[in-house]
Order: C-alpha cells, then structure tokens, then sequence
C-alpha cells in the first residue's frame, strides 16, 4: 500500500502535467448567464429519461457493433415520444472509442437519427464514477439475478485513473465524441462526468482506491477544457447530488468545481417532493438553467405524481431514472445488493416506466407525464 505522501504525490504530479497540457490548448470560456439563459429560452420544457434499450445491461452492450440495437432503440424510444418525452439521458464510455473511432461515431449518428425521428435531443455523459470500477470490451456478464444495476461499468476505469500516462486517451475520447457533433443540432447538451464523486460504498466501495475522489477532482475541469477545446454549441454540465447547496462556499469541492465549470447547473434528486423542491430553490441562486438529470425512485418517496408537478412550476428540466425495465433491472430498490430480490419482488418497481412490451408499469403516470408534457 502507498503511503500517504505517495498518494498525495502522485495527485500533485497529475495536476502539474495537466495543467501544461491545458495551457497549450485553446478553449472557449464558460457560457456567460444571459448565454446560458438564452439557449434555455429556445427549449421546450425538457422531460425525459435515462436510456439505455432493454437489451443492453450497461453502456457497452448499448454501443459495441455486436450488440448494438437499433430496432430496439427505435422502439422503445417511440413509447418515450408518446407520452412527451423530448429529450434522454445517455452515457457513453472512453473504451467505445479507443475500439473503434470510426464505427462509435457512426453508432452516435444512427442513434441520434433514430432520436430525432422521434422529436428526441439527447444528453451524452462522458464519463461515470459509478458502479464497476473495472470495465471490460466484449461480451458483459448476464445480469446477477434479483440486483439493480449489476452490470453497469465506470468510465474510466480504475487502471486509467491510476495512470496519468494514459490521460491522453481519454483527451483523444473526449476531443474526438464532442468534436464530431460539437454543431450538430440533434444534440441537447454534454454532461461531461456524472456523480464525480461517488464512492460506490454499498456496491463497488471495496474495490475503489482511496485517492480516486482527488484523482477525479484533478481531472474534471481539464475535461471540461478538452469538452470546450472543440467549441461545442450545446452546454457542458456535471450534475451534483450530495452536500450542503445553500451556498458555493459550503458545497463540497468537487460540486463547487462542478457548479463553477458548468454551463448550466444540473443536479440529482431522489427526496421527497419537499425535499426536491428545497433543493431547487437553493440551486437557484446562481441564476442559470435548471436540468434535474436523475430523479424518480418510486420506494425512497421520488414519484412522478409528486415531483413531476414541481419540476414543471420551476421550469426545471426533468429526467427520470430508467425507461423500459430489461438487463439494468433498475426496477429493482438499491438495497438488492445487500439481500437480492430473487424469491420475493419488491412491492413496486423502484424506477423505469415501461414493461417491455410497451406498457406503462402505471398508466396514471403516463397519462400524468402526457398531460403535463401537452402531448395530444
């Protein structure tokens, strides 16, 4: 084991070789508020999902050319525009790139005509510190039976992090995604890195090393510049979701990182609806866009009836965990990984919206979310 001097060695050798390497690089500056306002002003109210096709366990299986699906994308991201979704949340992974530039990219595309057919924008998440610390290309693993997420795999992953020499891998991944759609319209926004600093204590937490919070920390606004070298016309963000909000000054340091560095202000919310809405108004106070991109945990008390509403009066955008139930089993609570729900079911299904044949898991939330969408 490294010694603690060591580890703080290592964070401040990190730091000093990107800060050379953001020094040569020409970028834009963060969106001004009135930029960041501006842009909001020509957006509907955003109401979506966090996609990923029933057939898919984690973003690997989504994207690599043997099991990427586009009939299944089509279809169920066609149940998502028939209750007014406009926008979904997807997550994309370094290693998809480093497999195949060229066929990645021509995947993204094809998603992103199967999305726009539906009248659907999509966020793209660069990078996770959730959940598998060590991805791997090829076949994934079938889903553990009775476990919520149990396949889904970080980005970047532990090896990566741990080695600044591999850093520019992942400036090429992140140049090379947000250059080849950086004006591309069918784009909603970047969200450059999610739950930055999430330890994974009830799943992964084992496995993370103790340092990966600086690590990341170190990395984040040098993403935020590589994201920006390319110029992008969509907003960058990065979503907090733990903390103290009640003033940049007692956040966290990597939320303020993640506030300071953001176009507009996304965050997560999976409280009560008092508890949603106390949290907006505190978010407030930075006078920018509001974009809630994980929310709706039916067992913790975040529903659609309740929260949805709130999210409509603040004109906050709002983005549900899970569409269809399939491989991910976010249906499940995230207390499966502590007693896995394999002879019992819970008592409801913790996220998604539709059963795999296209039936909403309640129809009064789908009638909710089309009225309050205005969908006909």
């Amino acid at each position: 084991m490294k010694s603690i001097a060591g580890r703080l060695g290592l964070v401040v050798c990190l730091c000093l070789m990107l800060a050379q390497g953001a020094a040569a690089q020409e970028t834009q500056a963060r969106w001004s508020e009135a930029d960041a306002n501006a842009w909001y002003a020509h957006q509907p109210w955003l109401v979506g999902a966090n996609f990923l096709p029933s057939t898919a366990i984690n973003e690997l299986e989504m994207w690599q050319s043997d099991t990427f699906d586009a009939p299944t994308i089509d279809r169920e991201l066609g149940w998502a525009e028939g209750i007014g979704m406009n926008t979904m949340r997807v997550f994309l992974h370094n290693l998809l790139w480093e497999q195949d530039p060229a066929g990645f990219k021509k995947r993204m595309d094809v998603f992103l005509t199967i999305a726009a057919k539906h009248h659907i924008r999509p966020v793209f998440v660069l990078f996770d510190s959730c959940w598998d610390p060590n991805p791997k290309l090829g076949p994934q693993h079938p889903p553990i039976p009775g476990v919520h997420n149990s396949g889904w795999v970080q980005a970047p992953g532990n090896d990566i992090l741990r080695d600044p020499a591999q850093y520019p891998r992942l400036e090429k991944y992140v140049k090379g995604v947000v250059g080849a759609f950086a004006n591309d319209d069918r784009v909603l926004a970047w969200d450059v890195w999610n739950e930055p600093d999430n330890g994974n204590d009830s799943s992964y937490g084992t496995k993370e090393g103790h340092t990966k919070e600086q690590l990341v920390r170190a990395l984040l606004p040098h993403v935020f510049a590589w994201a920006r070298s390319e110029h992008p016309r969509q907003p960058l963000t990065s979503g907090i979701w733990q903390g103290d909000w009640s003033s940049l000054d007692k956040m966290s340091a990597m939320s303020q990182v993640q506030i300071e560095q953001s176009d507009v202000i996304s965050f997560h919310n999976y409280g009560w609806p008092e508890d949603f809405e106390a949290h907006v108004k505190l978010l407030e106070q930075f006078h920018r866009p509001l974009l809630c991109t994980e929310y709706m945990a039916r067992g913790a008390g975040s529903t659609f009836d309740t929260v949805l509403p709130i999210a409509k009066a603040h004109h906050v955008a709002a983005i549900n965990w899970g569409l269809v139930v399939g491989k991910s089993q976010t249906n499940l609570p995230w207390d499966s990984w502590q007693r896995p729900y394999v002879n019992i079911k819970p008592t409801v299904w913790f996220h998604d919206v539709f059963y795999a044949d296209g039936r909403p898991y309640r129809q009064h939330e789908a009638d909710l979310i089309r009225q309050l969408t205005g969908r006909p």
